[in-house]
């Protein structure tokens, strides 16, 4: 009985230190979302969902299209881009596997929480063209974080830091001199305001989620698991977690734009 308890939090733990930063920034993204589309709606009314959307929405629905077809899933019907339906739904990707298929099923949770990594690399190569100054320095923290052996209070200072610094070139002065910046912006608004997860990707996710902690309880009973788990997870979470404060940031910045937009409308 004690093999058995000892062996499911080992797996547990296991599988937070694979997914847990993913589900925790995925849940942040969700409540981030919903409170500034209900800002811009107020504001704007319905069709702000529309003018969001029109960029966010095509990007959200290619990350799971993309994802799908890496994980081998076939796509039976694809809607980039549609009017909120009674649900709310703005967009869609129906897709097949093989269910005795292991890989594919694991792909689940990757095409369930696609739009977040697709949302992220597209803000990313936004940078890269309209503020490459950021960009760089983006990639030179992440470089960085590589060489990250222990988590200490130090190495937490030094990240937070970095982050910092990558603010004050995102947001400069010299960058709203650049009209092109104007335009990053609006697109990074877009994409930060369909980056999170609906509650069918996260019934999708969860699949994929279970099987992947089946498995690595069968590769713990094997005792196997360490061959899988090899790597690095402290450099494999701050990397991790680089990524994806580019769209915790971006939200954070949305979100304070749709509450100031309410603001004003409420004043006038």
């Amino acid at each position: 009985m004690t093999f058995i308890m000892n062996l499911i939090i080992k797996t547990f733990i296991e599988t937070a230190y694979l997914t847990g930063v993913i589900i925790l920034v995925g849940m942040l993204l969700g409540v981030l979302r919903n409170n500034s589309i209900r800002n811009f709606q107020r504001s704007f009314g319905s069709k702000a969902l529309m003018v969001t959307g029109v960029i966010g929405v095509p990007i959200h629905e290619l990350s799971h299209a993309t994802f799908a077809l890496l994980f081998g899933h076939k796509i039976t019907n694809i809607k980039l881009l549609q009017k909120p339906d009674k649900d709310g739904i703005m967009g869609y990707v129906q897709h097949s596997y093989n269910q005795s298929s292991i890989y594919q099923q694991i792909g689940n949770f990757f095409i369930g929480i696609a739009p977040i990594f697709g949302g992220v690399f597209s803000i990313i190569a936004l940078m890269k063209f309209v503020i490459p100054q950021a960009y760089n320095e983006f990639i030179k923290i992440l470089f960085k974080s590589l060489q990250v052996t222990v988590l200490d209070k130090n190495t937490v200072e030094g990240i937070i830091t970095s982050y910092r610094g990558l603010i004050k070139v995102i947001f400069s002065l010299e960058n709203f001199q650049n009209p092109y910046y104007y335009l990053f912006l609006f697109a990074a608004l877009c994409i930060s305001s369909h980056i999170s997860l609906s509650s069918a990707d996260i019934k999708g996710a969860s699949k994929g989620l279970g099987v992947l902690f089946l498995l690595l309880l069968i590769l713990n009973a094997l005792n196997l698991s360490k061959y899988i788990l090899s790597f690095n997870l402290i450099k494999y979470n701050i990397l991790i977690t680089g990524f994806l404060i580019i769209s915790v940031l971006l939200s954070i910045v949305t979100f304070l734009v749709s509450l100031i937009l309410n603001m004003i409308n409420r004043n006038i």
